[in-house]
């Protein structure tokens, strides 16, 4: 095994971070490791059984290379500025250097107290870690830009949260873990030549074919504002609900990044709000797109000290542009449409109305939609609706819209599959494994991770189906 890690962040930017190492749990064991990830990074199995404890994954020792720190940011948290933030619980260990030039983070979740941990205990629960776990590679393999989960430690540690629960770490992978908080932070702190040294790291490690040109900036700028409108749109086609659209938690890729109280849609509920601690429902799904555009529009305050304020209005209006044109091209291809007409956003509209009246499930709907053959009114969604009338006069309207399409029911039908998953991770099937993780018991984690990992395929079991009654009514906050 030849593991390489750089210190990029701490040798580039002195006075973005604080150095410590972490804080091991008690009784630390690793309970799962990403085997496919571990495999993509060129790690030996050997890592994951270490001699004594949890080794690496539980902060326990430190690979070659590694220089362990804190990052420091602040950010908006609901709308309201919330000062100095930072990682309170989270340490980077170190940069990994790829054999084909890519460097990833190291990112260990839960380990320990910081200097930016104000209230908190410097802890993750293994609910929390799980639901992370998953949710993050439920979303890599849909094809969403997103972090990965490289392992999860359990201990006997106990950790408050509404009850006693178990310590736990989860080591996170990204290509960064920069924030627009990060940029805020300097920002309010009047420090614009941070701002703008942040500036030029990020474009020095993650566009530099950007370094030499004298607009740099802008174009920068641009392709952030582009890459978070791409990401949104994503997430509203495969009904993922983020739940904390804080500043601090904006990807300067547009990476989706730390998940917390997240939920994909069961019932198609627009209004629907993921994060129980989210009283006056601003990150509600719907609420996605404007809070994305408006998250933006505090990063791009804190770059006016170097680009034109005119300048970042203009790049800011791409953000329209790009999240209506790609959530545009994905929903027509999950409706199986190869072409684009005028009333197209109509159809769709009103089944969305249709669906938002039924309470239908999402997911279901558009999996079940993908069977649809063009000339016959025989559908298995029709059983889904209450009102069969109201479907049926849909039905026969996007019928009459594939016809035109001219193309054979089993091209599209594949093709249609391919976008509309069968399998999300609903809130429920995450609880059922974390219950059972709980207790001891592994498997369920392990099957469902499985089961996420190849998205678009049908199944017997029940990943697929709507919740039970109990999944229904399960609440999820902040501490998740």
């Amino acid at each position: 095994m030849n593991l390489s890690f750089n210190t990029r962040w701490r040798d580039e930017l002195p006075g973005f971070f604080s150095e410590l190492n972490p804080t091991p749990l008690q009784n630390a064991r690793l309970v799962w490791h990403n085997a496919p990830l571990a495999r993509e990074l060129g790690l030996a199995e050997s890592l994951f059984t270490p001699e004594y404890g949890a080794g690496v994954w539980g902060g326990e020792t430190l690979l070659p290379g590694m220089a362990p720190l804190a990052q420091v940011y602040s950010g908006h948290q609901f709308g309201v500025w919330a000062g100095q933030l930072g990682d309170g619980r989270g340490i980077l260990l170190g940069e990994q250097q790829l054999a084909d030039g890519r460097s990833l983070d190291w990112h260990l979740k839960g380990a320990g107290l910081t200097p930016y941990s104000r209230m908190g205990d410097g802890r993750a629960v293994l609910r929390s870690t799980i639901r992370e776990a998953l949710a993050s590679e439920a979303m890599h393999y849909l094809g969403i830009p997103t972090t990965r989960a490289l392992s999860i430690v359990t201990s006997d540690t106990p950790v408050q949260r509404e009850t006693i629960e178990q310590g736990a770490m989860l080591m996170r992978i990204a290509q960064s873990h920069v924030r627009f908080g990060h940029f805020e932070h300097f920002y309010y702190r009047r420090e614009m030549d941070k701002v703008q040294q942040l500036a030029d790291f990020v474009i020095r490690h993650h566009w530099p074919h950007l370094q030499q040109e004298p607009d740099r900036y802008t174009r920068w700028f641009r392709d952030v504002v582009a890459r978070t409108g791409l990401m949104i749109a994503r997430w509203q086609t495969v009904g993922f609900a983020h739940g904390v659209m804080n500043t601090d938690n904006m990807s300067i890729l547009g990476l989706t990044i730390d998940y917390g109280p997240f939920g994909f849609l069961d019932d198609y509920q627009p209004g629907f709000i993921c994060n129980h601690s989210d009283y006056q429902g601003r990150y509600s799904f719907e609420n996605q797109p404007a809070v994305g555009l408006w998250n933006l529009q505090r990063l791009a305050q804190s770059l006016s000290g170097f680009i034109d304020v005119d300048t970042l209005n203009d790049a800011l209006d791409g953000y329209q542009l790009a999240l209506f044109s790609e959530y545009g091209l994905r929903m027509r291809r999950k409706l199986g449409l190869f072409s684009e007409e005028v009333g197209d956003n109509d159809l769709l509209n009103a089944l969305f109305a249709l669906m938002a009246r039924e309470g239908s499930d999402y997911t279901r709907t558009f999996r079940m939609l993908s069977e649809t053959e063009q000339l016959s009114a025989a559908s298995a969604l029709r059983d889904e609706f209450i009102d069969r009338e109201a479907f049926d006069t849909w039905f026969t309207g996007y019928r009459e819209r594939l016809q035109r399409e001219n193309v054979e029911d089993a091209v599209r039908q594949r093709a249609m599959k391919q976008v509309n998953p069968a399998i999300v991770l609903r809130n429920w099937l995450a609880q059922r494994a974390i219950d059972s993780a709980e207790k001891g018991d592994y498997q369920e984690l392990h099957r469902l991770h499985e089961a996420l990992r190849n998205p678009w395929i049908d199944r017997d079991d029940d990943y697929g189906q709507r919740p039970p009654d109990w999944g229904k009514r399960l609440e999820v906050s902040c501490s998740s």
